[in-house]
């Protein structure tokens, strides 16, 4: 009798995000051009408040609450309520909703991270995964991060508990 050997399926490896820090998201604002809005208004969008492209292009004034921003239909048509980001000026407001396709953005984003001497595997989505990771270093319980992000599993949060291997040495190092 002949068996089939059943191939064994590789667990497919997850890279680490690339997260944009606080310092490097400066030298990226830096970089863009105060006369280019949309694209100043869009990193903010997505660093500050943890959105993603699709939803900081779709970011309107009407969206704006008292203390947040209400997202009527994110990923998976999930409804969602994020942070106004630090330092928002009404004055943005008139640069909503953004008059930009995605791959504009994107491309906008890796012009001005180039001149800003970023790390070159950065993407737009960076952003995003800087906001998440910054929020778990400063102490936001790890459900209410799922929350801002709309993550409908634990699971795909946690990844950026894994974000910044240098903070876990240094705690290690704190308490050993």
């Amino acid at each position: 009798m002949i068996t089939e050997e059943v191939p064994i399926k590789k667990k497919q490896s997850r890279k680490l995000p690339k997260c944009i820090r606080p310092e490097e998201f400066k030298l990226l604002i830096q970089a863009t051009p105060e006369r280019d809005k949309i694209a100043r208004v869009g990193f903010l969008l997505a660093y500050a408040s943890g959105m993603r492209l699709s939803e900081v292009l779709r970011c309107s004034p009407e969206h704006f609450r008292p203390n947040s921003i209400f997202i009527p239909q994110s990923k998976y048509g999930v409804e969602r309520v994020v942070p106004i980001p630090k330092g928002w000026k009404s004055t943005f407001n008139y640069v909503l909703p953004l008059k930009r396709g995605p791959r504009a953005l994107e491309r906008k984003f890796k012009k001005y991270a180039k001149i800003a001497g970023l790390n070159p595997l950065y993407v737009f989505h960076s952003l995003r995964h800087g906001f998440a990771t910054r929020a778990l270093e400063s102490g936001v319980p790890i459900n209410q991060v799922q929350s801002l992000l709309g993550h409908s599993n634990i699971s795909t949060t946690s990844i950026y508990t894994k974000a910044n291997p240098t903070d876990s040495l240094k705690s290690y190092e704190d308490l050993f």
